[in-house]
């Protein structure tokens, strides 16, 4: 898992029919040895632009969605508190 921040929203008017009704932004990571690196992550908490949040990467990011088959590596499953001290 990583901490990232919700950089912006991805929109893609031609994707995989399977992505349909996916909500994609662009995330940041901000702990760790990968902090600055960004990539596309799936929202399903309805989590925020500039909100920190976990992300669940890998096969354990499909399980999210609940279907091992769809073209996912990353989900936002968590929004981390604000009193944190991360990035």
């Amino acid at each position: 898992m990583l901490i990232a921040k919700l950089v912006s929203s991805v929109w893609a008017t031609r994707k995989a029919e399977s992505l349909n009704g996916l909500k994609f932004m662009l995330a940041e990571v901000i702990d760790g040895t990968k902090a600055g690196q960004r990539f596309i992550v799936v929202d399903i908490i309805s989590a925020g632009i500039g909100d920190r949040v976990i992300v669940c990467t890998g096969s354990s990011a499909r399980r999210m969605l609940g279907d091992d088959d769809i073209p996912v590596d990353a989900v936002v499953i968590g929004i981390v508190d604000d009193d944190c001290n991360l990035g």
